[in-house]
C-alpha cells in the first residue's frame, strides 16, 4: 500500500516529464492515463471510455485532455485557459463560482495547450492526495444524541 508521500512524489515525476515534453504524444498521454488515472483505468475496462480512446486515436490532443479530466475528475471544472506570455495557462477548480482569491486551484503552464491541461490534472490529483492526507479530523467527533428539548426558564 502507497503512502501520501509516496503518491505526491509520483505526480511530482509525472508532472516533471510533463514540463520537459515538448508535445503531447500517445505514449506520454497513456503513461498520464497509467500512472495518473485510477478513474479512467476502470471506466476503460468498462468500456465507458470510448470518446477518449477515440479522441487519442484522432490526435485530437487538447478535446483529449479535457475529456480526461471530465472522467478522472469529474467534480472539478476548467476555471481559466488562456494563452500568456508565450505558455498556456490551465486552471482547474472545484468552486468556479467564488471569487479566485477564495478557491484552491490547480494550475499547470507550458507552451503546448494540451500539456498545460495535463499539468492541472496531475496538480489537481496532487492536491486531492495532499488534502486526503491533512483532512483527517484530529479532535474526536462528538454526534448529538436524540433527546427532547424542554424549557427550564421561569417566567413569573
Amino acid at each position: 500500500m502507497s503512502t501520501g508521500s509516496d503518491e505526491t512524489e509520483r505526480f511530482e515525476r509525472m508532472a516533471d516529464e510533463l514540463r520537459g515534453a515538448g508535445v503531447l504524444t500517445t505514449d506520454l498521454i497513456a503513461k498520464v492515463v497509467a500512472d495518473a488515472c485510477t478513474r479512467v483505468s476502470s471506466l476503460a475496462r468498462a468500456g465507458k471510455a470510448a470518446g477518449f480512446d477515440r479522441l487519442i486515436l484522432a490526435e485530437a490532443w487538447t478535446e483529449a485532455a479535457l475529456s480526461l479530466i471530465e472522467l478522472e475528475l469529474p467534480m472539478w471544472r476548467l476555471r481559466r485557459l488562456v494563452y500568456d506570455g508565450g505558455e498556456w495557462v490551465c486552471s482547474l477548480s472545484r468552486h468556479p463560482d467564488v471569487p479566485i482569491e477564495f478557491d484552491e486551484i490547480a494550475e499547470g503552464r507550458h507552451e503546448t495547450r494540451a500539456v498545460a491541461i495535463l499539468l492541472s490534472l496531475v496538480e489537481a490529483k496532487r492536491l486531492l492526495t495532499t488534502t486526503a492526507l491533512v483532512s483527517a479530523p484530529s479532535v474526536p467527533q462528538v454526534h448529538p444524541i436524540a433527546a427532547d428539548p424542554f424549557c427550564c426558564d421561569n417566567f413569573r
